[in-house]
């Protein structure tokens, strides 16, 4: 299983991650070890704001993408209501009944 992450960082931007494992990548940002991303290294990860699960990389992959591609209104938009039916409803590229929300 892979796992779709947002994290809300100290300074209120949003950082949007893939994992296997979910518990050891969130200790991973919070703890600011080697192996934390940069980005989470710099601005401070805060919170896990949302969790989606899909059977594959590329499933993942492409989420994550999608993700980063929004506006910062509309990733609050997720955060708020974790339905991704209502952000990509429009995209023909992703097939939103892969995902469960975890």
């Amino acid at each position: 299983m892979y796992y779709i992450y947002m994290l809300r960082c100290k300074d209120n931007t949003i950082y949007t991650g893939i994992t296997v494992d979910i518990k050891r990548r969130m200790e991973e940002h919070f703890s600011k070890n080697e192996k934390c991303a940069k980005y989470t290294y710099t601005h401070n990860a805060k919170k896990l704001e949302a969790v989606w699960q899909t059977e594959n990389k590329s499933l993942a992959s492409k989420l994550e993408y999608a993700i980063k591609k929004l506006t910062k209104a509309k990733k609050e938009e997720l955060i708020r209501n974790k339905k991704i039916e209502d952000i990509f409803s429009d995209n023909e590229k992703i097939d939103i009944t892969k995902y469960l929300l975890v």
